[in-house]
Order: structure tokens, then sequence, then C-alpha cells
């Protein structure tokens, strides 16, 4: 192979001297090697020292120099074996030590000059896809020019900043080969450790990553303030992970491909400091003061953890980092003992819930809306919870069907353990509202509030993704247990409604006419009064309440106004009628009804436009 570092030595420079006969040919050929490693390095130490100009800046220039680093390299250890204590040794030692000192300040400059170059996250988008196009290694510098012209065009096609980053790492991995090679590995150690921690730790700073943000700091803060520091973490994560540690993984490994033991020293020393403060984070959160209000960023802290966990074991693969996997999987499982502490304790709660406040009208309980929207951001995390509940499985209690507990899939056996304990929740909740409806005097208002927290429950259920873990036999269950209600509350609210219509209508005397017209009036008036300060917040059940009254009352009425209303308008004549309603008159009323307001004044009715005196 052609080389240009064994050619004569040009006539303008010093020509070494005439070797003698016994002189065997590679005492000859090491002899030469020094000669032109002294030009080259001296020429190098001494016009560029005070104004260091890149030696990397020149293809031509660097690959002489790291070739007659070789050559050195090779006399030296000629030299130890045959010729130990020579002269000529010392002198090789010399010029080796001027051209490690050489290197390591081009790896430094290089390190510096192109920190926007070798960013990680530069790194990191090209590092992995696409192999080196550029010189990548002490050894290729020594390849043919038409490899090299190969080389070049292939840059071509390259963005400039991807080639310029993949240039930098090449000139790095050449130098650090070189000064590795030469048992330098300390000095190029050193420097690299120096400048990429310092990147790595201001990245780190940028991205808010707090080092002393210790357990005792924590727990005394408020939860706004922490809270805000959960969210900054958790929009720093991913960025540390896949792009900083993952883009500074990378690096090391391009640069020190040479020795697996140098490559896991730089960046255990680079980066675990760092990830050791990024994942200790969320382990110290987790044991702080559990309150209901946390689980919702605990279990976003998990999820991001977990979710990373992949690129953290492989990222973090060495043995010397293996205290950052751990961290890792250490906050895991303290996310995971909070949120199941969490969940039993807000469990807990309901239970324990003494108040004794009756909602007005029977309208949805503070505890129907606070339970309910709880749940529903919960089923936005069903994977997350799915997984830190896998492992605490839950027993249906014995005393209560399954078929309650959520929809069976098509082997017929129950739903996943976070749809159980779901439905158990919400069960919690609906048997806490039994007692609360019970407080109420009246029995068929009692009704109207368990109709209308249920109906709550069902349409958050429908409209959310509640209805993915319950299923849609829970739904129809409970939709059915909503009419249930509704059906129980029209029967005992407008009992003596339909009480004061005779079963059979005909052949009735006139007098017992009058009665039950009189009755009629009289407890259609009550049950109005009564009730027009009840409250039904849905649409759909307020309608369908008001259509079944009237599809349960206005026939049966109709049916006796049409047979008696006759007389009693004659009998109006003579200012002894008693009807007040129409059957039209009936809708109209119904019409004002469970919307919470109370109309003034008493009911009435004129004989003919049905209308309401107030």
């Amino acid at each position: 192979m052609r080389s240009i570092f064994f050619k004569s030595p040009s006539p303008t420079r010093m020509t070494p001297p005439s070797s003698p006969l016994h002189h065997t040919f590679s005492e000859s050929l090491m002899e030469e090697n020094i000669e032109v490693a002294q030009f080259i390095i001296t020429k190098w130490d001494s016009s560029h020292d005070d104004n260091l100009v890149s030696l990397f800046s020149d293809k031509d220039e660097a690959r002489q120099y790291l070739g007659s680093i070789k050559g050195l390299q090779k006399a030296m250890k000629y030299l130890v074996l045959h010729q130990s204590n020579s002269e000529k040794l010392v002198r090789a030692q010399l010029l080796m030590q001027t051209a490690m000192k050489r290197l390591q300040k081009e790896f430094y400059q290089i390190l510096k000059s192109n920190r926007d170059y070798l960013d990680p996250e530069s790194v990191s988008a090209h590092s992995s896809s696409r192999p080196s196009v550029s010189r990548s290694s002490f050894s290729e510098f020594e390849e043919e020019e038409e490899e090299e012209e190969e080389s070049e065009n292939e840059n071509d096609s390259v963005p400039e900043v991807e080639r310029a980053s993949l240039a930098a790492m090449a000139d790095l991995r050449a130098i650090a080969e070189a000064m590795i090679s030469a048992g330098y590995a300390k000095e190029c150690i050193k420097v690299y450790k120096i400048i990429r921690k310092s990147i790595v730790d201001e990245a780190l700073y940028h991205l808010g990553v707090e080092r002393e943000l210790t357990f005792q700091r924590i727990q005394k803060m408020e939860w706004e303030v922490l809270e805000f520091k959960i969210k900054t973490w958790l929009s720093a994560v991913k960025m540390a992970v896949k792009t900083l540690f993952f883009g500074e993984r990378l690096l090391c490994d391009q640069v020190f491909s040479v020795s697996a033991a140098i490559r896991e020293s730089c960046f255990t020393e680079i980066s675990k400091e760092g990830a050791l403060a990024l994942f200790g984070f969320p382990e110290n959160v987790a044991k702080c003061k559990k309150t209901p209000e946390k689980l919702f960023r605990i279990l976003d802290l998990y999820e991001a953890v977990s979710g990373l966990w992949p690129e953290v074991e492989s990222i973090f693969s060495f043995e010397s980092t293996s205290a950052v996997r751990a961290t890792a999987v250490n906050s895991l499982i303290k996310l995971g003992d909070t949120v199941r502490t969490m969940l039993m304790d807000f469990e807990t709660a309901i239970q324990k819930d003494s108040s004794k406040m009756t909602v007005p009208g029977g309208g949805i309980h503070p505890l129907t809306r606070y339970v309910m929207n709880y749940i529903s951001f919960l089923a936005d995390y069903c994977g997350i919870l799915s997984d830190i509940f896998a492992d605490w499985p839950f027993t249906v209690p014995s005393a209560l069907p399954e078929s309650y507990f959520g929809s069976h899939d098509s082997e017929g056996s129950i739903s996943s353990p976070i749809s159980v304990r779901v439905a158990w929740l919400i069960l919690v909740m609906l048997c806490k509202l039994d007692g609360k409806a019970a407080m109420y005097k009246d029995v068929p208002l009692s009704y109207l509030f368990l109709a209308n927290n249920l109906q709550y429950v069902t349409e958050k259920v429908r409209q959310s993704n509640l209805k993915f873990l319950l299923g849609d036999d829970w739904l129809i269950n409970h939709e059915l247990k909503v009419k249930q209600y509704a059906e129980n509350y029209e029967k005992i609210g407008w009992s003596k409604v339909l009480a004061s219509l005779p079963e059979n209508q005909t052949g009735i005397p006139a007098d017992r006419v009058n009665d039950h017209f009189k009755k009629f009036n009289s407890a259609f008036e009550e049950a109005y009064m009564k009730q027009v300060s009840w409250v039904v917040p849905d649409p759909k059940l307020r309608d369908h309440i008001k259509i079944s009254l009237a599809r349960r009352i206005i026939p049966i009425y109709k049916e006796f106004y049409d047979a008696y209303g006759g007389v009693q308008m004659k009998k109006e004549m003579r200012g002894e009628s008693f009807i007040r309603f129409t059957p039209d008159d009936l809708g109209n009323y119904w019409s004002d009804m469970f919307y919470g307001s109370r109309s003034s004044g008493s009911v009435s009715s004129s004989s003919r436009g049905g209308g309401r005196s107030h």
C-alpha cells in the first residue's frame, strides 16, 4: 500500500544520516519513522502553538499527523524490545508526549467549537440510523484516496449541520483512538468528561431539573408549588431521556468505540448524577402526604416513568449505571403504592361521608358530583391503573352479584380488575346516596333524588372512558334502575290524584261525581304545590317523567271528564260546577314542573282557558 509516510525526506528538510552497514532493515525503517514523526510533530508544535489552528481543518495534514504517530508507536515498540536503553527511545518518547499534548488540545478544541453540532439532539437524530460517512477512526485515516473521495461524495447528500456533526465525531474518535493506543487515555478522557458533563448539566438545568430538590424540601411545599414542579418535570423527562441521555450515550459509543470500558466510564460520570436527580424526584413526590387532588399528578408521573422505562433500561445498561435503573424502578414501585393507597383512602372517604344536608328539590348531591368527576378522570388512566393493580386483585363481595361489576367478556369471565374496582367505588357511593335519600321527609322526593343522582352517574359513565371500563351491560342495568326510581316517584307522588278518580266510571250518581271532581282538584293542587319546587336537572329524565305522568293520569281523567264534564258545565251556569281543570290544563301545569322554581299563589283554572292565577 502506498504511504506518504515512507517517502524519502524532502531536500528542503534535514536528511537523516546514512545507516551503518550493520543496521538491519527494521532498524532503518524505525529510525525513519522517528525522523518523519519529528518533522511533522515539531512543525505543528512550533508553528501553531500560540494561535491554535486546528490540525483537523485540513484532512491531509490530519492524516499525516496521525500516521506519523502510528509510525512513532511502531518505532517505540521496536526500540523497547531491542534497544531499551537507546537515546532514540527517549527522543521518541519526548516526541510522543509533544504529539499527545497537541492532540489533547485538538480534542478540547473540537469539543468546544463544535458544541452546537455535538448537542445531544443532533447526535440522537442521526447517529442511530445513519453510519458515519466521514473520517471515522484512527486507522481509517490511512485509507486509499479513492475511498476518501467516495466518502466525500456520499457526504454531499448529507445536510450541512449533520455533516458537521458526523465530521466532528469522526475527528474526536480518531484522536481518542490515537491517544488511547499511545497510552494517553487518561488525558483524553479527562477533557471529554469535563466538557461533556458541563453540557449535560447545563441542559438539565435549562429543562428545569433541580439537583437539590430533596424530600425534605418537597414535603414542605404548598401543593400549588409542587404541582408546578411536577408539570415542569413531566415536560422535561422525555426530552432528557430520549434526547439528552440517548444522544450522550451515542456520542460516547461513537467517540470511544475502541474501548467498552472507557465508553462506560465516560457515560457514567457524565450522566449518572443528573439521571439520579431526574428519577429521584417522582420517588420523593410519592413519599409526600397523600391527598385526593394529588392522585392524577401521581398517575402522570407513573405514566411518564413507565413509558420511558425501555429507553432507560437500554441507555443506562452499564453495570456502573445500575443505580439509575434502580432509582427509576423504585420510583415506579413507590408511585404505584401511592396510587393504591390513595384509591383506598378515597373509598374510605366516601364511606365516612357524614353530611346530613339534603339537596333542595332532590337535585344532584355534591358527593355524587365529586365522586363521579373524580372517577371519570381516573378512567383516562385505565391503562396505567391496570398495570398498577395487576398484582393486587380485587374480590367481589360474596353478597353482591358479579353482574353488577361491569360487563363480561366473550368467555363470560369478569372484567379487568380496574373495572371491578371502579364499579365498586360507584356502588359505595350509591349506598351512601341511599342513606341520604332516607333523610327526605317526602318518600316520592327521596325516589326523585335517587333517580336524579343515578341518572347523573349513568350520563357521566356514558360520556367518558368509564363506558369502556364498565361496559354496556352495566349501563343498561343502571339506566333501568333510574326508570324504576322515577316510576316509584310517580306512583307514590301522584297516588292521591289517581285514587280520587273512580275505577268504574259508569253510572256514577251526580253527588258522587261532584265528590270525585272535588277530590281530584284537591289532590292535584296539593301534589302540584308540593312538587313544583322539585327539580330534575337532566332534560331527558325530565321529559321522560312528564310524558309518563301524562300517560298515567290524563287518559283516566279525560275519560271521567268527557263522561261527566257536560253535566258540570250546565251546573256552572248556575255556579255549582266543581271542575277546575280540563285535561289540557294538566299538561300545562306539568310543563312548568321540575325546574326548581315555585309558583306564587294558588292553583286555579277557568272553565275554558285552563289558565293559572298567580
